[in-house]
């Protein structure tokens, strides 16, 4: 039965449904909002492609307050519009009304917007779109929304895009817009949309979106404007033009187009040639003074002022980073005293630091003096890398973009890159340089011309030069090491790899920081009737695959095996064992769900399963089976018994894991002992970040203490979860850096080099990798009197794993002493060996592949068949290879197959 509550809040999103129409981005919205079932997510989607976004919303109001209503759904939709950027429309929701003078004068402001709209296409958007962005007029995914329009559509649909977004900000959005056109050198623009000319002279007249301790963007600035500035500066003109509505069909025909319709722009304007764009740096941080470093900070970077290789080792939060700003910044005053070049080349692993760096450190301090630039896989590039690099001092970039073009220089196919271009690189998370990995590939290539360097030396030829190098890291951990001499000798190999003269740490004193660790251990159940439902089905089906499992169900060893089970049985087309071993792993899954999470949580995801995998065995029109094996009969069949049995007992509580109850127990702790609680939990799934976020998000309890939770996943299409797009995860971890999001569940996508200054608290749920893992996610905890915790997860192991991984960096510690101990000498022969050694290795590893490319086999003798029925698809010599690195099958009848595939099964 609905609460009162529940039926008041209906009321209240009824009544405001005109207001919400015009203030609420569907587009973002339903990005957190959890509740709302994909396939419906979709629909709306669509709804908004084909009708626009009024319409969506009513879609989208239709699906939130759709009965029956789950617990906490209000405070959800409410907390989804503040972390999409729609404050305007969370504030109606809150009753937050701003008023009626205020309203109004917003009211005015929209309308003038939409009677200039055809002059305002003419602005520099790109530059206008920064400077909006800065002032938080626009989110970040509005703005990159904007930067894709413009790159595909040209700069006035890019405009249109701005204005369609920024008028749905919170009032005093006006003015702040004025001072951004009025700063851009939008001069006609600015004094056209309401500035005064004499405003430039006053300087006080119009609020500067940068100006120390005045509000800026969306919300502040209509409460605190004094009325004569607002005045002064267009506020006038809006209130002199109260007659626009009456007057507005005689300039209907000047305005063709544009919708006098409230809250609303035109969506198809005259596309406009693309213009070149202009590069614009990013203005959200103010310029910050000259860098002063600590007294450990300054130690740890001395010998890099020199020109030497280093790898920096501090903890993190301990101003690794702010040390390579500073170093670079030397670095590139130093080649300018000198009259020669400098360019600066900073490595990230992930693609959301790229702009974290770039944002919160290189740019800030060095914007003054020189040219700044990111770039990552997610960038719309307007020009080639190799331009970006001639263009600027500093690039931030992913490592693998840099790689890339350095193989074209290599390859000679296509302008590229030179490690000769750069004369200084920097490492982010260096440990990462080993295993084959990006950074090693980057560095080997430095490694090879290093020693024919000593080849042309010995030659009296001219050596090429090479970039100085900086490593960055917390944790160069011990590889797996169980002895001290395994570790030193992992370690010796990572400097090697880098090139580094030294490892450096540095003596923090006082600035040492250890958050107060807790381990939280928990209870098995003295009764599991779920999860026993679960075991019997599985055994079920092991028993009909013949199959003899000799571990624990739901344990990782079962995952292998399963997995190993269902590869060798596709190899072998055995297709009974093949969709039985499927299905196990679906079983396993839910066991792990059902341990880690809620019962219903575990229930849901294998409902879903077996709803689409029979979906997938109808035609549309569900009137007649396709293909249906026996096996899979009997495997639908026996999840339909049990169906039942199991949804009873998921909506029993008493049955629930004690690892939820105690997790429910630190978060409501860490938020009641803080004045103002912020937070990550790091789970091991990806399914298990969402339902956890959801589980919160329907948790009255959370919603009381201002819990505001949200996840971020993985970008990569390794699992059956929908991935995150890099926008999706900047858009969070920038709301989780705000304090909109409090509480952030991530997957190990966000353990290395999140910096959020005011996170005071960790939770590690069920998830222990190694050493190096332990150090990071504990490392995200920045605040003073930060807590790290870790709750235990039945078949996890954790506990024992966290005392392996303590016991490991004490090793990595002394091992990185007695490596500093060392003289410089012994230290330069061991460093040598490691690098004679890994070429030798590569060079190994290249004829191996060499030969493994060599065609052995007829390719008519190879053959490909379906993994799912086991019909013969093509062979060998229907594949055929692009830009030696693509395999494709091109033929027509192999398109055709998949067609006729696809229509059966899906």
């Amino acid at each position: 039965m609905a609460s009162d509550s529940d039926e008041l809040n209906v009321r209240l999103i009824e009544d405001f449904t005109p207001r919400l129409r015009e203030l609420v981005k569907v587009d973002q919205v339903l990005i957190y909002l959890h509740s709302i079932e994909a396939d419906q997510k979709e629909r709306i989607l669509k709804k908004a492609e084909n009708d626009g976004n009024q319409a969506a919303v009513d879609l989208l109001l239709t699906a939130v307050t759709k009965k029956p209503h789950a617990p906490g759904w209000f405070r959800a939709f409410v907390d989804a519009l503040e972390q999409s950027g729609c404050q305007y429309a969370a504030d109606y929701m809150q009753l937050n009304i701003p008023e009626p003078e205020v309203e109004k004068e917003n009211y005015y402001s929209v309308k003038l917007i939409q009677l200039l709209a055809p002059s305002l296409m003419d602005m520099k958007t790109e530059v206008v779109r920064v400077q909006c962005l800065s002032a938080e007029l626009l989110t970040v995914q509005d703005a990159e929304i904007i930067e894709t329009t413009t790159a595909n559509q040209g700069r006035r649909n890019g405009a249109g895009e701005l204005l369609r977004r920024i008028v749905k900000c919170r009032p005093g959005w006006f003015s702040t817009f004025l001072s951004i056109l009025r700063e851009t050198d939008h001069k006609d623009l600015y004094e056209m949309t309401g500035g005064l000319p004499d405003c430039d002279e006053k300087g006080s007249d119009v609020k500067q979106p940068s100006q120390e301790n005045e509000p800026t963007g969306s919300g502040e600035a209509a409460t605190n404007e004094s009325p004569a500035a607002a005045e002064s500066c267009g506020s006038s003109q809006l209130r002199g033009n109260s007659t626009t509505e009456d007057t507005q069909d005689d300039t209907t025909g000047l305005y063709k187009g544009v919708s006098t319709e409230s809250g609303k722009l035109p969506d198809n304007l005259e596309p406009a040639q693309p213009d070149v764009a202009e590069s614009v740096a990013t203005a959200r941080s103010q310029e910050k003074a000259e860098i002063v470093l600590r007294d450990y900070q300054t130690d740890v970077a001395r010998p890099a002022l020199e020109g030497k290789n280093i790898i920096i080792c501090l903890p993190t939060g301990r101003g690794k980073t702010r040390v390579a700003v500073y170093i670079t910044k030397k670095h590139l005053d130093n080649r300018r005293a000198e009259k020669q070049s400098g360019k600066v080349v900073v490595l990230v692993n992930k693609i959301p630091l790229v702009e974290q760096h770039y944002v919160a450190e290189f740019l800030p301090f060095l914007k003054s003096g020189y040219k700044v630039e990111r770039v990552s896989g997610d960038s719309q590039l307007k020009i080639s890398f190799t331009e970006i690099v001639k263009n600027n001092d500093v690039i931030i970039c992913t490592a693998q973009i840099l790689e890339n073009y350095l193989e074209r220089s290599n390859s000679g196919e296509d302008e590229g890159v030179n490690l000769s271009d750069l004369t200084l690189i920097v490492i982010d998370e260096c440990h990462h340089t080993q295993k084959g990995g990006v950074y090693n590939h980057i560095m080997m290539r430095y490694l090879k011309q290093k020693h024919k360097n000593r080849r042309l030396k010995k030659e009296q030829k001219q050596p090429v030069p090479l970039p100085q190098i900086l490593g960055l890291t917390a944790s160069p951990g011990v590889g797996g090491a169980t002895k001290m001499e395994k570790a030193e000798e992992h370690i010796l190999r990572i400097c090697a790899n880098l090139d580094a003269s030294k490892i450096m740490t540095g003596n923090l004193g006082k600035f040492t920081q250890e958050p107060r660790k807790t381990v939280v251990t928990i209870e098995d159940r003295k009764e599991d009737p779920f999860g026993d439902v679960i075991k019997t089905i599985m055994n079920a089906i092991h028993t009909h695959a013949d199959l003899s499992p000799t571990c624990d169900l739901g344990s990782q060893n079962y995952e292998q095996w399963v997995v190993q089970k269902e590869r060798k049985a596709a190899t072998e087309e055995d297709q009974k064992v093949r969709v039985c071993a499927e299905h196990l792993r679906q079983y396993s899954e839910g066991l792990n769900l059902s341990n880690t999470i809620r019962m219903c949580d575990s229930f849901n995801f294998l409902s879903k399963y077996y709803e689409e995998e029979i979906k997938k065995k109808t035609t549309p029109d569900e009137e007649a089976e396709i293909q249906i094996t026996e096996t899979e009969r009997f495997l639908f069949n026996l999840f339909k018994e049990n169906k039942e049995k199991l949804q009873k007992l998921a909506a029993l509580p008493e049955y629930e894991n004690d690892s939820l109850t105690k997790l429910r127990r630190t978060i409501l702790q860490e938020f009641s002992s803080r004045e103002e609680g912020r937070g990550i939990i790091f789970t091991k799934t990806r399914r298990s970040a969402i339902a956890l976020s959801q589980w919160i998000q329907e948790n009255p309890k959370f919603a009381d203490i201002g819990v505001k939770a949200s996840y971020v996943i993985g970008g990569g299409d390794q699992s059956n979860v929908k991935p995150m797009t890099s926008a999706e995860q900047r858009d969070v971890l920038a709301k989780f850096g705000k304090g909109q999001v409090n509480l952030l569940i991530a997957t190990t996508v966000a353990e290395e080099g999140l910096d959020i200054p005011a996170c005071n608290f960790v939770i590690r749920y069920g998830l222990v990798t190694n050493e190096i893992s332990m150090m990071q996610a504990r490392g995200r905890g920045r605040a003073e009197d930060s807590s790290y915790t870790l709750v235990e997860v039945k078949n996890s192991g954790v506990a024992e794993k966290e005392c392996v991984n303590e016991y490991r960096e004490d090793m990595m510690n002394k091992a990185i002493k007695k490596i500093r101990a060392l003289n410089q000498a012994d230290y330069d022969k061991r460093i040598l060996e490691f690098q004679i050694q890994a070429v030798l290795e590569e060079k190994v590893r290249m004829v191996k592949n060499k030969q493994k490319t060599m065609k052995n086999e007829n390719p008519s003798e190879v053959t490909f068949s379906c993994r799912g029925c086991s019909k013969h698809v093509c062979t060998g010599e229907d594949i055929e290879i692009i830009e030696n690195m693509h395999r494709v099958n091109v033929k027509a009848e192999f398109a055709y197959g998949l067609l006729h595939f696809y229509t059966m099964f899906f």
